[in-house]
């Protein structure tokens, strides 16, 4: 079905995808939905559901690798996506009002001051949370006050995600590091899971419209499991100052693209 060239931006795109999945929790259709849509030529929705799937197990590998790490918390990470998947479903009831560019512009201009800011948290040490000073203690998420705080983050990441159809797994990596003070290794793997479970459920809506290519999914997800687990590796053993400076870069270079993309394509 596909050529010998194609296969090969398959195996491109699928490695770049796990590697910003596993080192930063963030969601691999960054890399996806543009390369399959400029290399591929595959329409929006079959990139998207595609790109979901895809997501769907390197996340799920990656998320494992750092539960061994005791680097999730399983609990607020179930809360916030509680609120995506609900703030998704809000959001796309009005995404055809935005305009998809103009969304991708500002989005990427957004990203690079956290780059350089996550950078420079970096070299300090990172982020710590005000109530646990070890990585072992846990938050007091059994708190109402602080479901609901975790629902609310999440409720508006869903919906900014429904609205603009990108960013989401970005922005809760953010909301972690910057408004609840996670740590990076904790928010990176927290993030992982929360994506696994929002691009579940994307998946099987797009699925059930048959706006998925299984065939690009397979192919493409073999080197994104191994880059995803090998950056997951990665991201647990490298030190807090490291792990800033690997996603400042990556913010950074992935602002970059997502403000140049829409004049490539």
């Amino acid at each position: 079905m596909f050529s010998p060239v194609e296969i090969i931006g398959l195996l491109l795109i699928g490695a770049g995808a796990g590697v910003v999945i596993g080192i930063m929790g963030a969601s691999g259709s960054l890399i996806v939905v543009p390369g399959l849509k400029l290399f591929l030529d595959f329409r929006t929705q079959t990139a998207m559901g595609t790109s979901l799937l895809i997501n769907v197990v390197a996340a799920l590998v990656a998320a494992y690798i750092f539960y061994r790490h005791r680097n999730i918390y399983v609990r607020p990470a179930l809360w916030i996506a509680l609120g995506t998947v609900i703030g998704a479903q809000i959001g796309s009831l009005f995404a055809d009002m935005i305009p998809e560019s103009g969304m991708s512009n500002i989005f990427g201009i957004f990203l690079i001051p956290f780059g350089i800011s996550l950078w420079r948290r970096g070299i300090r040490g990172g982020v710590r949370l005000p109530e646990a000073q070890s990585g072992n203690a846990l938050p007091s998420v059994e708190r109402w006050r602080t479901r609901l705080l975790a629902v609310g983050l999440g409720l508006l990441v869903g919906l900014m995600g429904g609205l603009f159809a990108a960013g989401g797994g970005i922005m809760i990596l953010l909301i972690l590091v910057f408004v609840l003070r996670y740590p990076l290794h904790l928010a990176a793997g927290t993030s992982i899971l929360i994506m696994a479970i929002n691009a579940s459920s994307g998946a099987l809506g797009y699925g059930i419209r048959g706006n998925i290519d299984v065939y690009a999914a397979l192919i493409a997800s073999v080197p994104t499991v191994l880059a995803g687990g090998l950056g997951a590796r990665v991201a647990n053993r490298v030190s807090e100052a490291k792990l800033g400076k690997i996603m400042g870069v990556i913010f950074i270079i992935l602002g970059i693209a997502m403000i140049t993309a829409p004049y490539i394509t």
